[in-house]
């Protein structure tokens, strides 16, 4: 039954992109193939904002609800990446302070080791590697003490990370953390074994417990999880799967969150200190940088141009905010906060004459069922970067039209191909992209579309945006 629905609406939209349209004389007047996409799904037309306008001239092409403030899900990453390059520079980079709290005899340091974090949003298992390199070249081998981390450059306060939508263990509910490592994640496979699965971990944290109750049942490789229920104890030093595992499957991996955020980052530390030949044998506890000491290393994040790619790409919260956070660390001092966030780039939006009494940042990354912004303040955003000197730079952090990021697998065999720089947006009853648009007569456009209705992001949202770029690409 739902395969023959299913059938009837992708061959009515077929028809619905297919149809040759005209340009439309009348900038307030929907093209035709979208409001035919709009009804084969029976949305109403009401829950769709639209603004596209000639970036080089200026002149506004199609502007439907304009105004109306909606959810913007992650195309409010767009906010938020253009303050950071426009305050901080394309070049701006984090830093992550080492200091070795001790005296250093024949490769030993007799003490602690301290590392201060800066908020660098990207310190993955690879970079962190690198990081205790370093530390290895500049003489030391063991280390006596213990691992003293300084997490303080951010105060994040009281965060539930089950609050948004009860899943606590999801990559994508990571708090920020100045010390953020790996984005706190885990990547957990599995794989059947006669019958039982092993699960290997990576990166290994030696602080993070794993029981493993799960077994092996014949059938195909499907079903949620492929049958396997996560839970972490309380403290979130164990994590135990449990459920029955398809042999149809071969390998199949998840990526969830464990321990704290401090625990996480001496859990990699440590493995990766003895991987690399290393000894130590300490534990961890807080602590802050001793004042006026000069680190015995500073540790450079790749630059912001580099990094607002990774947030804009591929969509990564986490990261977002930890540019909001800087944001506020950098303009304000610190201990960066996303109040702090909020109150930089909201004097940005005055300075430059972008106000909206209808915007809503809430927490700069779009994962929020209270932020808002309209499409014309939206496509005013884009026209600002437009004229800007770091524009290429800005332009590049977005994903291009079938090739990357998370418009990797759309527009494929279509003439869309690398045609355009989007920024995408999806949440539950929530769809909206923004970016720029070059079309077949080489003409460049801003596009933004929000699109707010019940169940708008289980597929009818994509056909409207595709129906639009199509038309647009004609133009």
């Amino acid at each position: 039954m739902f395969d023959g629905v299913r059938s009837t609406f992708l061959g009515m939209l077929l028809l619905v992109l297919q149809v040759p349209t005209d340009v439309i004389a009348d900038e307030d007047v929907l093209p035709d193939s979208v409001l035919r996409a709009l009804q084969v799904r029976q949305v109403p037309e009401a829950t769709l904002s639209i603004h596209v306008e000639d970036v080089e001239t200026g002149e506004v092409v199609l502007a439907w609800l304009p105004e109306e403030p909606r959810n913007p899900a992650s195309t409010m990453k767009l906010l938020t990446t253009l303050v950071a390059l426009d305050i901080l520079g394309p070049t701006y980079r984090w830093k992550t302070d080492i200091y070795a709290l001790g005296e250093i005899r024949d490769g030993r340091l007799e003490g602690d080791l301290l590392l201060k974090g800066h908020g660098d949003p990207f310190l993955v298992t690879e970079r962190v590697w690198q990081m205790l390199r370093g530390i290895r070249q500049s003489g030391i081998d063991s280390i006596t003490g213990d691992l003293l981390i300084d997490d303080s450059y951010f105060d994040i306060g009281d965060y539930d990370p089950a609050a948004f939508d009860r899943q606590p263990l999801r990559a994508y509910n990571v708090s920020p953390n100045a010390l953020l490592m790996n984005f706190k994640v885990v990547r957990y496979s599995f794989e059947p074994n006669g019958q039982t699965v092993d699960v290997r971990l990576d990166p290994q944290l030696h602080n993070l417990r794993v029981d493993n109750r799960l077994k092996v049942i014949s059938g195909h490789c499907g079903g949620y999880q492929r049958g396997i229920t996560v839970a972490n104890s309380r403290n979130n030093d164990q994590v135990m799967f449990s459920g029955k595992f398809p042999d149809g499957c071969k390998r199949y991996a998840m990526d969830r969150t464990a321990l704290s955020h401090n625990a996480f980052a001496y859990g990699l530390f440590a493995s990766l200190w003895r991987e690399s030949g290393g000894t130590f044998e300490g534990g961890w506890r807080n602590a802050i940088a001793p004042e006026g000491e000069e680190p015995l290393q500073s540790f450079a994040s790749p630059p912001l141009a580099d990094m607002i790619a990774r947030v804009n790409k591929h969509s990564n919260n986490v990261m977002a905010r930890q540019v909001l956070y800087t944001l506020a660390a950098e303009a304000l001092g610190p201990p960066g906060t996303e109040a702090g966030g909020r109150a930089v780039v909201a004097k940005w939006l005055a300075d430059n004459k972008l106000a909206s009494a209808t915007l809503a940042i809430a927490n700069g990354a779009g994962l929020s069922r209270e932020a808002r912004i309209s499409a014309a303040d939206m496509a005013s955003l884009l026209r600002f970067a437009w004229r800007q000197p770091y524009m290429p730079e800005y332009l590049a952090s977005m994903s291009l039209t079938g090739l990357d990021g998370t418009l990797s697998r759309r527009f494929r065999g279509s003439d869309l191909v690398g045609k355009a720089h989007l920024k995408t947006g999806s949440l539950d009853h929530v769809t909206a992209i923004a970016g720029y648009l070059q079309s077949r007569s080489g003409r460049r456009f801003s596009v933004v579309v929000l699109h707010n209705h019940e169940d708008i992001h289980r597929g009818p949202g994509e056909e409207v945006q595709e129906a639009l770029l199509r038309w647009l690409y004609e133009q």
